[in-house]
């Protein structure tokens, strides 16, 4: 079976960059039937954090905080 890793570098200070690996594990890969996973490196650590969760909005992604609960409902780990 295929499976991604995406890799998140960018943190609460971009929100839309933050949220891309997000939406692209949740909302592609894992509805495809894909594998995958999120690993958060550098400044991107702080999306982690329950404060972050709720204030971090992208632009054309869903929130942070739908893209977290979709993440645990369709299995997709995050590393820190």
């Amino acid at each position: 079976m295929a499976r991604l890793i995406y890799v998140a570098t960018h943190g609460p200070d971009d929100p839309t960059k933050a949220c891309m690996p997000f939406h692209l594990a949740v909302n592609g890969a894992a509805v495809a039937g894909i594998d995958a996973e999120i690993n958060l490196a550098g400044d991107a650590t702080l999306l982690i954090l329950d404060q972050t969760i709720e204030a971090v909005v992208p632009i054309g992604f869903p929130p942070l905080k739908e893209l977290m609960q979709l993440a645990v409902e369709r299995g997709v780990p995050i590393y820190v």
